[in-house]
Order: C-alpha cells, then sequence, then structure tokens
C-alpha cells in the first residue's frame, strides 16, 4: 500500500490518539485523523505546530520520516526509525565492512542509472540526449573517469538552457530543485532505515560532517524525476521564482509519481524500498545488482 504523505502549514496541535495521528486546527478548531500505518511521510512547515511525543514514538515506530523545518519553511532536519529491521546488526555489520572492490560496482551502477534516467529525460522533452547515452555506456568501476561530472554538464544545459548553472544558492529554478532534492533525500533515508541499512555510511559520499552520506549516494537515480517535476511547474507556471504552498505540494508529489521498475510500474515511494533492498542484499553478498527505477 502506497504511503501518505502529510504537509502541515498551519498552527495545529498534533497527538496520538488510538494508533491515529490526531490534527486538531489552532484557528478554526478543525479536527481531522490518518492511521498511524497509513503514513510515510510527514513535513512540519509551520513554526507553531506543537507535536507530542507518543505521536513522534508512534511514527518512528512505524519508519515514517518526520521532516521539521526551519524558520524560512525550508525542511532542515529529520527524524528516522534506526531499529526497524530485524536483523539490523548483521545488516550494519556487512556494511561496515563492504569491501572497496564492491563499493566501487555499486557506485558504477548507481551512476550509470543516473545518466539513463537523465538522458530518458531530454529524449522525453525532444532534447538531445546521445551524448549522456555514450557516457553512461562508458561509466568505469567507481566512476574513475567522472562520467557522471561530464553528463552533468550536458545535461543542466541541455534540460534548462545555456544560461543555466546548477548551484545549490543560484537563480531559479535551483531553489525548486533544492527543495525536491530534500524530499527526496528524506524518502531515500527512510527507506533505508527500513531496510536495515545505516544511512550515514555512503559507498562514494564521504563527508565528516554530513549524516545521510548513503541516501546522498543512492537517491542519485531518482534526481531526474524531481528534475521532471521542476521542468513540469516551469512550463505550467513560466516565470516561477518563489517556492508557495502550491509549489512545495507540487514536489511532495514526487513520492507518488509512477517509475518503471523491474517492467513493473510503481509509484517512487514504494521504488525506493525496492532499491534499498536490493542494495542489503548487495552488502550481505546475496545479489551483485541494485535495482534503480527508469522512466516508463
Amino acid at each position: 500500500m502506497l504511503k501518505k504523505s502529510l504537509f502541515f502549514t498551519t498552527p495545529a496541535k498534533l497527538s496520538l490518539r488510538n494508533n491515529q495521528l490526531v490534527f486538531l486546527g489552532v484557528e478554526n478548531a478543525e479536527t481531522r485523523t490518518v492511521p498511524i500505518e497509513d503514513i510515510g511521510f510527514v513535513i512540519l512547515e509551520d513554526q507553531q505546530l506543537k507535536i507530542s511525543m507518543p505521536l513522534l514514538n508512534a511514527l518512528t515506530r512505524n519508519n515514517a520520516a518526520v521532516v521539521f523545518c526551519d524558520d524560512k519553511h525550508m525542511p532542515s532536519s529529520m527524524l528516522l526509525n534506526l531499529d526497524g529491521h530485524s536483523v539490523q546488526t548483521e545488516l550494519f555489520g556487512y556494511q561496515l565492512n563492504a569491501s572497496e572492490p564492491l563499493k566501487k560496482n555499486l557506485w558504477k551502477q548507481t551512476v550509470e542509472a543516473k545518466i539513463v534516467n537523465q538522458a530518458a529525460l531530454l529524449k522525453y522533452y525532444n532534447k538531445k540526449s546521445s551524448e549522456l547515452t555514450a557516457f553512461a555506456k562508458d561509466v568505469k568501476s567507481g566512476d574513475s573517469t567522472n562520467r557522471e561530472g561530464a553528463a552533468a554538464r550536458v545535461y543542466w544545459k541541455r534540460l534548462f538552457g545555456n544560461q543555466f548553472e546548477r548551484d545549490r544558492y543560484g537563480t531559479s529554478p535551483n531553489q525548486l530543485l533544492n527543495y525536491g532534492y530534500i524530499v527526496l533525500r528524506a524518502a531515500v533515508a527512510r527507506g533505508l532505515c527500513g531496510s536495515g541499512l545505516l544511512p550515514t555510511i555512503g559507498i562514494f559520499h564521504h563527508n565528516r560532517y554530513n549524516r545521510f552520506c548513503l541516501a546522498d549516494d543512492i537517491m542519485e537515480p531518482y534526481r531526474p524525476f524531481v528534475d521532471r517535476q521542476v521542468f513540469k511547474l516551469q512550463m505550467e507556471n513560466p516565470g516561477i521564482t518563489e517556492l508557495n504552498t502550491e509549489t512545495k505540494l507540487a514536489l511532495l508529489d514526487v513520492l507518488t509519481i509512477d517509475v518503471l521498475m523491474k517492467n513493473v510500474m510503481r509509484p517512487l515511494m514504494v521504488a525506493i524500498s525496492h532499491t534499498s533492498a536490493s542494495l542489503a542484499r548487495c552488502f550481505a553478498g546475496e545479489s551483485k545488482k541494485v535495482v534503480y527505477p527508469k522512466f516508463p
């Protein structure tokens, strides 16, 4: 079953009753309930929200990712379940003891899948993609020749125009991409925890200040799905430059779009769980292939 994504943008009290999230609006006393087991993702944006500890515990027990926003309404931290798998300690051991050849092979697969999806997105919008297709076929172990970077230099110009520079602090639509990637990162971290993996220990990304290196690795082939959401937003709203509630909800919808996974259509959030489970099997020596989604 596809889990619900909840986005709270107004003052309210959130509590737990009969294993349901209870929303009580402050301004109009509106009351709504959602079963805990139906929730996969929660974004808490309004700074006047009040949430109970029993509710937070219930959400984490059910492997729901809880994202807290700062006073600029941007996601700033996450609450995740680190005890969500029956053989978690065993999986942690496999992950921590993974060999360099294994990690390099996993990163090769990840970069290939990312570039293939970038090429597919360009092709969908009738933009030239042949260079990226060639780059995807030329990825070496550990991406030692940086085909990821070479593909990115072509991809961004083709998708958003020659004047566009992908920069976290750059001009529009960078702010839309940033928000979408933060949502995606949280969803991937949730999936990894649900598969008994440590989102901190990456296969390629290594940064002493980054608590989600593995999430940053595994989300790479999923980024083009966020890029498509942003591109569609721009097409439907020419000149869009700001993040508002409607825009954020549209970006949050990326978790529910259909993607192709082993010739089966699945919602993106479900696909993430399949990817993280396949990664756990690779660490355990049960498989050599990480399963990533493709555009339908």
